[in-house]
């Protein structure tokens, strides 16, 4: 295997090195702030607005919808190539979880309540549910571990260009580009996704505004992966068409199944 190729990094001008660690504080503090923010648990209302129960539905649902439209349009492929001609390749990524981070805080200080609770669980229901919620954690957890080279901020390129690491180089290398599945991702094709929507209603306490928000999105989940599954079959052909008949998209009804290839996940479970 080629050695990755090296540049001269330490001859790179300040404004370039302080641009660098600037995008990558901003992809740390919005995207990982925004998902702390968003898995609070018992988060009270930050922005209250006295807001009827109907009119809070509709907000709530504008807001999940703003964040649909920036969410699964800039993870297109069509789009990045079009922003690629102003923002440096290496920002894609961080890029995307800087906008994504804005959005989705958006998302939770301005969410309004949605009235009173439809439900409380009590006794083992409610540890029922809570198991529930701990295993999709340790579900995420797997999934991540199993890609490796799962890079939620983009922050990699960014790295590599400040260390001097030809990002071409390392694409070139032998077996990059290759589908490879293991783990959770021979149960169903997105566990991330999996594992997101059952955090969504594994609650104890479901009000109607909780449920309109996990209806909404589990459904854009949904979709969104059948969306990125485009720009997989695009790079994978073939084989991810047969790893798609093969594997469940969300669902492990089928237990574990074969796959193609062996090793490590990479581009196939992409986020959206």
């Amino acid at each position: 295997m080629r050695a990755p190729s090296t540049l001269p990094s330490a001859h790179l001008p300040p404004s370039v090195r302080v641009a660098d660690y600037s995008v990558m504080a901003l992809a740390l503090i919005l995207g990982g702030g925004s998902i702390v923010l968003f898995a609070w648990p018992g988060r009270p209302v930050l922005l209250p607005m006295g807001l009827s129960s109907g009119a809070a539905l509709l907000w709530n649902a504008t807001l999940s919808f703003v964040f649909f439209v920036q969410h699964s349009v800039l993870v297109r492929r069509s789009v990045r190539t079009h922003l690629a001609a102003v923002i440096p390749t290496r920002y894609d990524g961080a890029f995307y979880a800087i906008t994504s981070g804005i959005a989705l805080a958006l998302v939770v200080v301005m969410l309004q309540p949605g009235g009173a609770p439809l439900f409380v669980l009590v006794g083992l229901p409610r540890l029922a549910v809570t198991a529930a919620a701990l295993l999709a954690v340790c579900g995420f957890v797997w999934g991540v571990y199993t890609l490796r080279t799962f890079d939620p901020f983009g922050l990699r390129p960014i790295r590599d260009h400040l260390r001097g690491v030809s990002t071409q180089s390392l694409a070139s290398q032998p077996n990059a580009n290759d589908l490879v599945v293991r783990g959770p991702y021979r149960l169903v094709r997105h566990p991330l996704y999996s594992c997101i929507i059952v955090l969504l209603w594994a609650d104890p306490e479901m009000d109607l505004g909780h449920l309109l928000f996990a209806v909404m999105w589990t459904a854009w989940i949904y979709i969104g992966a059948l969306l990125e599954e485009r720009d997989l079959i695009a790079d994978f052909g073939d084989k991810y068409r047969q790893y798609r008949r093969q594997v469940p998209i969300l669902i492990p009804w089928r237990g574990r199944v074969a796959a193609p290839g062996d090793g490590s996940v990479s581009d196939v479970a992409r986020q959206a």
